[in-house]
């Protein structure tokens, strides 16, 4: 027999739903704590699907919408904050609210019911995403891959690491700026830079291929159809969405038709760019960065790699991130005598014979792997720094003549 009425039964069913509530609530942080700590783009999204399912939130980009879209003032991202209650949560909501104040951003007006398309997913494109999301527009950001692979590190300006602090880089990767030289690996600012975009509610779309612009039909009597972009694969929704910006972010591959490139011709450089391994033992740790030495200041270093070596620099740059990360432009002499170059030729347009002859003594070059761990003054930590990681610039040879969109 029931007793409805009982005010017995009524504090157990209250305790068994504030019970079932504080469970949905662990789980739901347990599942933030796993996106912010995702260590791959595969891993990023999957982690915020996963959250955005169990909040029972729809992203915008399983979520058909009518052309254009009429919800301004980001309404995923108060959505989420509404339905996240946790400390660590609150504390990136500060971070984020404080930005979107901005009297710029017109709270998330300005570019309510548009539409932009972003080509490429690396820091540039990710950024724009970021702000125009903080505008209020809609933002879809295509990227051909699925994986971040670029090891490289840079060097930040201090306006940069006020601009990335401000959209709660600290609260993503704990070691931002953590050392003695304000650097990052391009991996890990893109890491950043995608949760931040994916938490204001920007449509990530990875291996989707961006092919073209659709320009809108002639005959706009019965319906009005505005630009498209084509992607491959062919079978994609995107390829439905009718767009009032895109944006070319893509990097050299330039995909976006119409618009000539601008290059500055610069005296030649050869350089070589190397990832080693990083295990995070003490001996690494005590090893001092170098941010980057000439010949110049200091010719007896350079006497010294160059006896025990072989090699002739003209500078050398040394980070230590998530890799051991060496970038040091070499002098064309120490090439010929080493072998990595066969042979030179003078051009009048175009690179140089040798240039486009490197792939075939590719063998050669990783030779060159033992010069940067092992050279004087960087520290017995590196000497058995043997085990390259790879990426599409790591321990390779390659042009540089100061190229510049």
């Amino acid at each position: 027999m029931e007793f409805s009425g009982c005010p017995a039964a009524a504090g157990v069913a209250d305790e068994a739903q504030e019970a079932e509530q504080a469970e949905k609530e662990g789980h739901a942080q347990v599942q933030f704590d796993e996106f912010v700590q995702a260590s791959t783009c595969r891993t990023t999204l999957r982690a915020f699907n996963l959250l955005c399912e169990h909040l029972q939130l729809t992203h915008t980009h399983t979520q058909p919408q009518t052309y254009p879209p009429t919800q301004p003032q980001r309404p995923f991202y108060h959505t989420l904050k509404e339905r996240l209650s946790y400390w660590k949560a609150n504390a990136l909501w500060a971070k984020l609210d404080k930005r979107a104040a901005h009297h710029e951003y017109g709270k998330g007006r300005v570019c309510a019911n548009t539409t932009c398309v972003i080509i490429g997913a690396g820091p540039c494109g990710l950024r724009t995403a970021v702000e125009l999301g903080f505008l209020g527009a809609r933002v879809v950001l295509l990227e051909k891959r699925d994986a971040f692979s670029r090891n490289n590190v840079l060097h930040l300006w201090p306006f940069t690491i006020h601009d990335l602090r401000g959209l709660g880089a600290k609260k993503f990767y704990g070691k931002f700026c953590a050392g003695a030289i304000d650097h990052i690996s391009i991996r890990q600012l893109q890491l950043v830079l995608l949760k931040v975009a994916l938490l204001l509610g920007v449509e990530v779309h990875v291996n989707v291929e961006f092919k073209g612009l659709v320009e809108p039909p002639a005959d706009q009597e019965q319906q009005k159809v505005g630009w498209r972009v084509e992607v491959k694969p062919m079978s994609h929704p995107i390829n439905t969405l009718q767009c009032d910006v895109v944006i070319g972010a893509d990097g050299r591959r330039n995909t976006l038709p119409g618009f000539r490139r601008k290059e500055f011709r610069g005296k030649l450089a050869i350089a070589i760019t190397a990832n080693f391994m990083n295990r995070n033992t003490t001996a690494e740790a005590k090893v001092e960065e170098i941010s980057g030495v000439a010949f110049i200041f200091n010719q007896r270093f350079f006497q010294e790699l160059r006896d025990a070596t072989g090699v002739d620099l003209e500078n050398i740059v040394y980070y230590k991130d998530d890799t051991h990360y060496f970038v040091m432009t070499a002098k064309k002499q120490s090439l010929l005598e080493k072998g990595v170059i066969l042979r030179v030729t003078t051009h009048t347009d175009g690179p140089p014979e040798w240039c486009s002859g490197l792939s075939h003594c590719i063998g050669r070059p990783m030779r060159w792997r033992t010069i940067g761990p092992t050279s004087p003054g960087l520290g017995e930590g590196l000497a058995d720094r043997d085990v390259l990681v790879p990426s599409r610039s790591s321990d390779s040879l390659w042009r540089a003549r100061a190229n510049a969109c």
